[in-house]
């Protein structure tokens, strides 16, 4: 199952683009950040944290109608477009065993492993297509703020339940409950092996960013986007070493989900991990690969 256009999945809503003029009417606050560019097209500055996640907050409150979300200083702020992508994909999934109809509405289940303190997943999962959730962090920090949002948007409460994980070494061990079932879960891992390559990595970004921005003739920033909170950016082993964690511990709950599912971020690992699949005789797993513009990531799902 792959897009093979070099664009967002075919249903999201924002393959066209922004519309400012219509997200400043549903946000106004998205005016004082919103300027003509270089080609004097309506648009905000992607490398200042304010503007991105002010962009954030009208395009949910545009077309998702997602009141008072939030996410505090030096966190992860998530772009909202790729986050639908993953969403629409796991709908694609889930239709396979649906009579090619994406099944909506609460009785499909799923579960979000790092949920962040945005709680950005749920929140689109049951604003699009109506399915509960249940969103877990290592944080409690996360889950407390996570559970501020929902409070203050009436409509996710019910069908959305924020939940600490109280085992930092485990994913679903300690947290998924005997008598529960999910249609799917779902998690955007942490990308690096320590704090050092994350910093290393951020600082990169920055470096080319500003370079860009030198060749257009414009000024070096001094704020950045690439935020991220220890838990967000890295764990021991990195990526690899979490996911292939993640499915070692999916064996113990092959009969409570129908499928598992991850963002993989480094194309190199995906060769380890579906040798630890076969390892753990899945009976049948995927790799999705989403485009967006110059940036390419993959879903991994697998079931038993």
């Amino acid at each position: 199952m792959k897009n093979e256009n070099k664009a967002l999945h075919h249903r999201n809503l924002h393959n066209n683009g922004y519309d400012f003029e219509a997200l400043i009417k549903s946000f106004p606050s998205l005016a004082a950040f919103v300027k003509e560019n270089q080609y004097g097209n309506l648009s905000v500055n992607f490398s200042d944290t304010e503007a991105v996640l002010c962009l954030n907050q009208a395009l949910l409150a545009h077309y998702y109608k997602v009141e008072n979300w939030s996410v505090p200083k030096g966190n992860l702020v998530p772009p909202i477009p790729g986050r639908v992508d993953y969403i629409h994909y796991i709908a694609d999934l889930l239709a396979e065993d649906n009579s090619t109809k994406i099944p909506v509405g609460p009785k499909i289940k799923g579960l979000d492993i790092g949920t962040g303190t945005s709680c950005i997943y749920p929140i689109l999962g049951n604003s699009i297509y109506g399915w509960k959730f249940v969103g877990s962090d290592i944080s409690s920090d996360a889950i407390n703020h996570a559970n501020s949002i929902l409070k203050s948007n009436a409509n996710f409460k019910k069908n959305i339940k924020a939940r600490f994980q109280k085992s930092t070494n485990h994913i679903f061990i300690d947290l998924i409950k005997s008598d529960e079932k999910f249609d799917f879960t779902m998690c955007n891992p942490p990308f690096y092996s320590s704090q050092e390559e994350a910093d290393k990595e951020r600082a990169t970004k920055i470096k080319n960013l500003n370079a860009n921005k030198a060749k257009k003739g414009h000024k070096p920033s001094t704020k950045s986007t690439f935020g991220g909170v220890t838990n967000e950016l890295w764990c021991e082993g990195g990526e690899k070493a979490f996911v292939t964690n993640m499915i070692q511990e999916s064996i113990e709950f092959k009969d409570q989900c129908r499928w598992f599912t991850t963002l993989i971020s480094q194309k190199e690992n995906l060769i380890e991990l579906e040798k630890e699949l076969i390892k753990q005789r899945v009976s049948e797993s995927r790799e999705i690969e989403m485009i967006h513009g110059n940036k390419i990531a993959h879903i991994l799902a697998w079931r038993f």
